[in-house]
């Protein structure tokens, strides 16, 4: 069976449609040694590259679907490139052969907290579908103390660029001086959404942690910069929030085994 190029690359995790569309726009992919065009379609057996570097677009067959959890600190872009030159946290992950990292989502270079990362295409993709509605949880740091006003109209929705957004839950934080914080949660993912939410009602962030994203807590351990994969309980919650089937378990990865939180990609000191 054949599908279009960017659904193919798509749920091999290479990037949201869009990208793709961009990418082959641009003449950046190569099918069989040709450029692809918009619209071509593929088995995913032929020869395909981007930026001249072959695709593996087939991982070997015993290695299961890995997820990390990552925390991201201000300052880090959550592309993998960047004509600026600024860090991307892609650059803190572990390597991998034959699979890649994608990006659960996204956070801006001014936020901070949990990112996911996955090498099934297809889960991350699910996770950040609108329809499946996954929850993410942010704490916020805000100048000033909301009213009782704003509360409920963020509650029950403001009418933003992009659309109509609300949060599902708002509880106070406590705070001191000039900002209070808050705990605040929603179903979906536009960009930069927490923050315009709170600008539609006079609120201004100061500092945005993302806390949760659907089962996954970012947790106290897990420092700025450091990573930790997943373990198979909270992988198989991953796929049951995305509506999706667990795979079968292959034999053990190595790296899951390990297991313990990791700083830039460094495994933490063996005892």
């Amino acid at each position: 069976m054949t599908a279009r190029i960017q659904k193919v690359l798509a749920d091999a995790g290479i990037g949201s449609r869009r990208a793709i569309d961009a990418m082959v726009a641009a003449g950046r992919v190569a099918v069989n040694g040709k450029p692809a065009q918009l619209g071509d379609r593929i088995s995913g057996n032929e020869r395909i590259a981007i930026d001249g570097r072959p695709l593996n677009l087939h991982p070997q067959p015993d290695a299961a679907p890995r997820a990390l959890a990552y925390h991201k600190p201000v300052g880090e872009i959550a592309t993998r490139r960047d004509p600026q030159g600024r860090p991307s946290v892609f650059s803190s992950l572990p390597r991998l052969r034959g699979a890649r990292w994608v990006a659960v989502g996204r956070l801006d270079i001014n936020s901070a907290g949990l990112l996911l990362f996955t090498t099934a295409g297809e889960l991350a993709h699910a996770l950040m579908h609108p329809s499946r509605a996954v929850e993410r949880e942010y704490a916020v740091r805000v100048r000033g103390e909301l009213g009782a006003g704003q509360v409920r109209r963020l509650l029950d929705g403001v009418q933003l660029e992009d659309g109509a957004a609300c949060f599902s839950s708002i509880e106070a934080g406590g705070g001191a001086g000039a900002n209070r914080w808050y705990r605040v949660a929603l179903h979906e993912g536009r960009k930069r959404e927490v923050r315009r939410l709170f600008e539609a009602v006079g609120g201004q962030v100061n500092r945005l942690i993302r806390v949760r994203y659907g089962p996954i807590e970012l947790g106290r351990a897990l420092r700025p910069g450091a990573w930790r994969y997943l373990t198979p309980g909270e992988l198989d919650a991953l796929y049951a929030a995305a509506g999706l089937e667990p795979p079968a378990r292959a034999r053990p990865q190595r790296e899951a085994r390990r297991g313990r939180a990791v700083r830039r990609g460094v495994p933490a000191r063996k005892r």
